[in-house]
């Protein structure tokens, strides 16, 4: 299956370490555009300088690790689109022309599935899929959320619970489907 990963998904980091862990194991094959790479790298920026560069070296190892991901489309394929929020057309550009199976973001008021599925292109919230995930393959899962909750906590020197954790990433059925298994 081809996910095209919106910037809202790989921007914040638990969600986006868990989303890549899931694609590296495997379970569906990752897609953006360079848009909404560019998307994430400025609303790194807005927590500074640093912030903005660490996002853009984890960018370049993106796509050094899935050389495949990139999508790029015509000009004129935006132009023939319409979503609720113009500004958002252009990742339903890069799906279809990704012939991506899904999109996957948390803004689902501004991809309505009407719109989408006239498109050949279904919609998924990270929580909803990453639960499913887990629930039917928690063997490739589980090890995926552990190393994610043990790199939390190292990095903060907080003593994170799965759920807890999951649940400040907005992944709060994940969590317990985790926790669960």
């Amino acid at each position: 299956m081809k996910i095209l990963i919106d910037a809202n998904v790989l921007y914040p980091t638990v969600m986006r370490e868990v989303v890549l862990g899931v694609a590296r194991a495997g379970l569906f094959e990752p897609q953006w555009s360079t848009r909404i790479l560019e998307e994430w790298a400025r609303a790194a920026a807005r927590l500074g300088p640093e912030a903005e560069a660490q996002a853009r070296s984890e960018i370049v190892m993106l796509n050094a690790a899935w050389p495949k991901a990139e999508i790029r489309y015509p000009p004129e394929l935006e132009a023939r689109l319409w979503l609720p929020d113009p500004n958002d057309v252009h990742v339903l550009a890069a799906a279809i022309a990704g012939s991506s199976d899904a999109i996957m973001t948390a803004n689902a008021k501004d991809f309505p599935r009407n719109i989408l599925t006239e498109e050949g292109v279904l919609r998924v919230d990270p929580d909803g899929y990453l639960q499913g995930c887990a629930e039917a393959n928690p063997d490739r899962v589980v090890p995926v959320a552990e190393a994610v909750l043990d790199e939390a906590r190292r990095l903060s020197g907080e003593d994170w619970t799965m759920r807890k954790l999951m649940k400040k990433a907005r992944l709060p059925r994940f969590g317990k489907a985790i926790e669960r298994a």
